[in-house]
């Protein structure tokens, strides 16, 4: 099948995913988001006889996703919070191990997609950076996800800070589970074990897991409730419109 803004590819049980929308770094729009929860509703719906029991999402060599489309979102097209959400709980709660292969750049809703991943591996380039607060916005969606990848209190550092943390850093919080000198050849050292799980006993054992930690599930209605309140606010509309005519920060004259 042919996708606008994904490259698929389906190999013996992996589902491998990048995002091409590299000249856009990689921003979520609508067609994005409608493609990524398409492929995933596939992984899922695949007979038994060949099931898909890995996906694998990466970006670009220097950008994985930047978050979500601030040009799509000035020109009133932005994302629809609920779908978005719906995605990353398909990535946690699906019945296959997803894993996010970042180089490069991990910004706000990147974060979100990278740590809705039941794994996120990296090599030394990766960033990871919430900047929502610089705009008069909060990481409404990506929250639930990130405090149950990492806890509240560095969730809460991060996106006050609004600064990228690196791969060491994100290593030694939680953030990324493993770092690498090639992104590649950490993924390989992972297939061979992880491709040894059925889907039977992920779809098991990860239904059980988000029962233990039932913060996705639990926050959705505040948390769509806030981004919608958020991007409904003139002020923060104008901020993003700046931004994407001039490249300049609220603060900036």
């Amino acid at each position: 099948m042919g996708y606008e803004t994904l490259d698929v590819r389906f190999k013996d049980g992996l589902c491998r995913v990048r995002l091409d929308r590299a000249s856009a770094g990689n921003a979520l729009n609508a067609r994005m988001v409608d493609e990524l929860t398409e492929v995933l509703a596939r992984c899922q719906s695949e007979p038994d006889d060949r099931p898909v029991t890995m996906v694998v999402l990466e970006g670009a060599a220097d950008v994985f996703c930047t978050g979500g489309d601030f040009e799509a979102t000035a020109a009133g097209a932005g994302l629809d919070p609920a779908q978005l959400y719906d995605l990353w709980t398909r990535l946690a709660a699906g019945p296959f191990i997803s894993i996010a292969l970042v180089r490069g750049r991990a910004n706000a809703g990147g974060v979100g997609l990278a740590c809705s991943c039941d794994l996120v591996l990296c090599d030394r380039s990766a960033t990871f950076a919430l900047s929502e607060l610089l705009f008069e916005l909060f990481p409404a969606c990506v929250m639930p996800f990130l405090v149950r990848r990492i806890g509240l209190q560095k969730a809460h550092y991060l996106a006050l800070m609004t600064r990228p943390l690196g791969a060491a850093d994100a290593l030694a919080c939680g953030l990324a589970d493993a770092v690498g000198d090639d992104a590649e050849a950490l993924l390989a050292s992972h297939l061979p074990r992880l491709g040894r799980l059925t889907r039977p006993a992920i779809a098991r054992y990860k239904s059980f897991m988000g029962d233990l930690a039932e913060i996705v599930e639990r926050a959705r209605p505040m948390a769509l409730a806030a981004n919608r309140e958020m991007f409904e606010d003139p002020a923060v509309r104008r901020n993003i419109s700046r931004y994407v005519t001039e490249m300049k920060l609220p603060w900036e004259a």
